[in-house]
Order: C-alpha cells, then sequence, then structure tokens
C-alpha cells in the first residue's frame, strides 16, 4: 500500500504537470545554512545597490517556517518562457520573459489552483504562493529540490532545458517525499563571466546586483551612471547575455503558454520606433506586461541612455 505522504506528492506532482509547469520538486522546509553566510556577505559588500527589500527580513529570507506558520514543505516549480520568436536584431532589447502577460499573473493564477487542487484531494492543507514577490530565495530551494544547479552567472540550470524560466513556490504545511539537489554541471566554463557587458559577474557564483544591466535598466530610480556608457548592448530592459551564451541554453524549447506570447508590434519595432515611442504605443505593446514596472518615463530613460 502507497503511503500518503508519497501519494500527496504524486498528486502535487501530477496536477503541476496538468498546469503546464515545466517540472516540480519538493523540499523539507528549513534553515537554509549554506545560503546564509553567503546572502550576508553579499549584502555587506553592498551588491544589492539600491534594493533595500534585499536587506529586509533577513531571517525569514533563509527560513521559509518563519514566513508561513507551520510550513513542513516548499513545493518548488519551474515554468518555461523561451519564445519562439524573438526580437528584430538590429533594434533595442527587453529581455525574454517581459515578452507577454506579466508572470506573476499568470503564474499566480496556476499557484491557486494548484493549492485548491490539493485541498480538495488530500483535506485543510494551508499555505502561501509564491511569485518573486516575498523573501524567499527563489533559486536555493530550487536547487536543493533537485530542479537544477546554481550556474556560475547566479541563474538556475537544468541540463535538459537550460534556464529560460520562471521560479515560484507553494510553502505549506503538509509533510511530503522529498527530493534531492542534482550536481553542478558548469565545469570550466566561464562563458557568461567573459561575455557580461559590465563585469557584474565578479567571481563564479557571485553577481554584483548594482553592476547588473538588469538592475540599471528595472530597479535603479535615479540616472544610470555614466561610466556604464556604450557598454548596455542596446539592452533597454534586463538583460539576457549571460544566459544567452550559455551552452546549456541550446536546449530550450519554446513555450506553450499562449499569455507570454508577445504584442506584435514588440518584434517588429525598430530603433528609431523605439526612440519615437509614445506613451500610447508603450501602453498598447505593454499592457499587462512587467515593462509596465518602468513606467513610459523608465524606458525614455533607458532609450536615451542607449542612443545618446
Amino acid at each position: 500500500m502507497i503511503d500518503n505522504k508519497l501519494k500527496h506528492t504524486r498528486l502535487i506532482k501530477t496536477e503541476a504537470k496538468r498546469l503546464g509547469f515545466l517540472s516540480c520538486g519538493i523540499s523539507k522546509a528549513g534553515f537554509l545554512e549554506q545560503e546564509a553566510p553567503r546572502l550576508e556577505k553579499w549584502l555587506n559588500s553592498n551588491m544589492q545597490g539600491q534594493m533595500h527589500y534585499m536587506e529586509n527580513h533577513f531571517d525569514k529570507r533563509l527560513d521559509p517556517t518563519k514566513l508561513v506558520e507551520g510550513s513542513k514543505s516548499v513545493v518548488s516549480l519551474l515554468l518555461n518562457y523561451f519564445p519562439s520568436q524573438q526580437q528584430m536584431s538590429n533594434g533595442y532589447k527587453l529581455s525574454k520573459y517581459a515578452y507577454g502577460t506579466d508572470y506573476h499573473f499568470v503564474i499566480k493564477d496556476k499557484l491557486k489552483s494548484l493549492l485548491s487542487c490539493i485541498q480538495d484531494e488530500i483535506g485543510e492543507v494551508n499555505g502561501r504562493a509564491f511569485v518573486d514577490s516575498a523573501p524567499v530565495l527563489d533559486k536555493a530551494w530550487a536547487a536543493k529540490s533537485g530542479l537544477g544547479w546554481i550556474g556560475k552567472h547566479s541563474n538556475l540550470l537544468t541540463q535538459q532545458v537550460g534556464s529560460f524560466y520562471f521560479i515560484a513556490e507553494l510553502i505549506i504545511d503538509l509533510e511530503l517525499e522529498y527530493d534531492t539537489p542534482v550536481t553542478d554541471h558548469c565545469g570550466t566554463c566561464t562563458a557568461c563571466i567573459d561575455a557580461c557587458p559590465t563585469q557584474a559577474i565578479t567571481e563564479p557564483y557571485v553577481v554584483d546586483g548594482s553592476k547588473c544591466i538588469s538592475y540599471f535598466t528595472i530597479e535603479l530610480k535615479d540616472n544610470i551612471p555614466t561610466e556604464f556608457k556604450g557598454k548596455f548592448d542596446d539592452w533597454m530592459f534586463g538583460c539576457d547575455v549571460c544566459q544567452d551564451v550559455c551552452p546549456w541554453n541550446r536546449f530550450s524549447k519554446s513555450h506553450d503558454e499562449p499569455l507570454f506570447n508577445p504584442h506584435p508590434e514588440l518584434l517588429s519595432m525598430s530603433k528609431q520606433d523605439w526612440q519615437e515611442i509614445t506613451e500610447e504605443t508603450f501602453r498598447k505593446v505593454f499592457k499587462k506586461s512587467a515593462v509596465k514596472r518602468t513606467k513610459y518615463s523608465g524606458l525614455k530613460r533607458n532609450i536615451n541612455f542607449l542612443k545618446e
């Protein structure tokens, strides 16, 4: 007879697959011992720049049982966003994750459905869904649950599919069967370190967030420092360089989530079009996009920085 832990684990993984997640891994909720000194050192080196929220809730960031009362399991999920079509090669660029509908909305709905299924099938299970929206170390949990390893560019990597996917979690008060981590397959490769336009990857597995193009184009509210002029490689929102050059991303396959498909205009806009973008076009092309986070004024600032 199959015990309940195994039965419940199978149920969750089967439903995750039905909802369109690439994969699902499960870890025992508890203190992330190995991550604590790394996070402390990173913060003490001011690599968070103006992302002051990274300094908050240090204890909760390292221990989900302090974040979700009574939690026993962290269910980590991956959702593919690799597009079948990409922008014109001679235009200004935005990260592939921002092509379609804001992932927060898409994944939150899927997580709510997963939690509802768990509650319907198993009974009273309490928990919370997280999509990049609270102090949860997504990549650490995904790695702990065997969904991949943290690459030298600090993104999660998976042999079969690369790294173009979102990571999300359900933290629940249900004991389950736990997965184990996989080994690191970066080897001697330094492609991501060598290719980073702003040398933000200061050493293998360490990214100085305050030097990253994604930080400058999304998080930074002040003017972009002039010392980085000419180093942005035409990225106006986010940056995919470290992922684009990674050999493991040769295995990326395009997603099948209609909501992640880009607005048709997005793929055909030239540099001239971007330079002349109006607020009306911005609202139309990025109606439900994560790009709205930087607002029209922020995107214009980034474009002006690239063209000056």
